[in-house]
């Protein structure tokens, strides 16, 4: 195996780490509207993501530069070509950090309230636009022989993309429901128990459709199998959750985000961005990648600098690994 192909499956391991992660904060910022009764239930839910949300986002800054450094081509026809979609998702990120850090500022009702509103609308667009985006990588866009992307933002919006948002966006919610029911105590666990089973009954039809596109259109044996597994975990995280076994259902949610991200990348290999227009076209792991020196000094930094990486992250996880509820909630001053 090229170092070049290497590199691929490092940096689908850095979206599928990004999206297990961030999947969840994000679905944990959509429940602030759709199962926080109240202002102290709003900020049960955002302590259970408090202390990882910005940790969980340094999975997205190195799948950025890890792409930036070992594949060029494939960053810089991708933020030309996705800029206004990724510029939202960034203006996103930024807010929804502020507002996670602002919100408990003031004491205000209407400037907590909108500070909420924030977090809700800052997590929801995101966890569409990610779907989007991917689903234009995987299905192909309009590249020319200059390998710049050469379509409009109109032409992002097909149906493919816009299923693979609605998938993310389920799927997400679905996950950070699982979460928040791991993650509590008391009512609302019981809640986001019940709220978990119809998000996650609409998340496996939608996922269904959109893998069975996907390998119908681009997908071999083992987009099939990593299909299959996606579907089977999904199923067994709904499973689980009816059971009562959070733990259990929150970890087959995770497989589900794994393999269906796999599954994405597998029957996007060798390409990196398909073209639309001429297959010759396309970026491939060989022409859109950086020199062989280059890609080999990034191995060793990786190396050196993931295990650190999650390390921290782990212990982060250890320390804030017990349930909250109401309860703890300090009443305001």
């Amino acid at each position: 195996m090229e170092l070049h192909d290497v590199w691929f499956v490092i940096i689908a391991v850095l979206w599928t780490g990004y999206f297990f992660l961030e999947g969840f904060d994000f679905g944990v910022g959509i429940l602030t509207k759709l199962l926080a009764r109240n202002r102290v239930e709003k900020r049960v839910l955002i302590n259970t993501i408090g202390p990882v949300w910005d940790g969980n986002e340094v999975w997205l800054l190195s799948a950025g530069g890890a792409t930036f450094a070992a594949f060029p081509e494939w960053y810089a026809t991708l933020f030309s070509g996705f800029y206004l979609p990724l510029l939202l998702i960034l203006v996103c990120l930024i807010v929804r950090g502020v507002a996670f850090e602002y919100r408990a500022k003031r004491p205000e009702e209407s400037w907590q309230r909108n500070w909420e509103a924030a977090i809700f609308w800052t997590s929801l667009v995101p966890a569409v636009l990610w779907g989007v985006a991917f689903g234009n990588i995987v299905h192909g866009v309009k590249i020319d022989a200059e390998k710049e992307y050469v379509g409009t933002f109109g032409d992002l919006l097909n149906p493919y993309a816009i299923l693979g948002g609605l998938v993310t966006l389920f799927l997400f919610t679905f996950h950070g429901t699982v979460f928040a029911a791991l993650k509590t105590v008391g009512d609302i666990r019981e809640r986001a128990r019940k709220l978990a089973l119809t998000l996650g009954l609409i998340t496996a039809v939608l996922a269904l459709g959109f893998l069975s596109w996907t390998q119908v259109d681009k997908g071999d044996g083992t987009s099939l199998v990593a299909m299959i597994i996606a579907v089977v975990a999904l199923v067994g995280a709904i499973g689980a959750n009816q059971m009562g076994r959070e733990g259990w259902s929150f970890a087959l949610s995770g497989v589900t985000i794994a393999a269906a991200v796999a599954m994405l990348f597998l029957t996007l290999f060798p390409n990196v961005m398909p073209s639309s227009l001429n297959e010759e076209w396309s970026l491939t792991v060989t022409n859109a990648s950086s020199s062989p020196y280059t890609l080999k000094i990034m191995t060793w930094c990786a190396g050196v600098a993931t295990p650190l990486v999650l390390l921290y992250q782990g212990w982060t996880y250890w320390v804030f690994r017990k349930r909250i509820g109401t309860q703890h909630i300090a009443d305001p001053h």
